[in-house]
């Protein structure tokens, strides 16, 4: 039990929650890619026209990041510049799609985000193609 409740821990156990970390968020991200993939001409007369570049612009640079991307994420490969483009699209997602509802519509791209961000500063974690590459 006092291990349990005790602020130590590991470098296994910070591995392993990487893994796991990386893996969610990755699989969860990688479904809401291949949704746009399998549905592209729904999503490409619905989707944002972020920035003027039109919405088929705007949904092939979103599901770059949110399909492709997750790829490399799952892996643990180039895992702090993938979660960019990522972020990028949840904020994106966040802020001008859902108007900032972090506990309503946009709760779920605020989650993402906060995956994003601590990938981008903790890293793959040694369980993935980075890590045993010694990168």
């Amino acid at each position: 039990m006092a291990k349990f409740l005790s602020t130590k821990y590991s470098a296994g156990a910070f591995n392993f929650s990487m893994l796991v970390l990386r893996l969610g968020f990755g699989v969860l991200m990688f479904h809401h890619g291949l949704d746009k993939l399998m549905h592209f001409s729904y999503y490409r007369s619905h989707f944002i026209n972020f920035l003027g570049l039109g919405p088929l612009i705007s949904l092939s640079l979103d599901l770059l990041a949110e399909f492709f991307c997750s790829i490399f994420v799952m892996l643990g490969l180039f895992t702090r510049w993938a979660v960019i483009p990522i972020g990028i699209a949840m904020c994106v997602a966040l802020f001008k799609v859902h108007g900032g509802a972090l506990f309503g519509a946009g709760e779920r791209a605020a989650i993402y985000l906060t995956c994003c961000i601590v990938l981008a500063f903790l890293g793959p974690g040694r369980i993935s193609v980075d890590g045993l590459a010694g990168k």
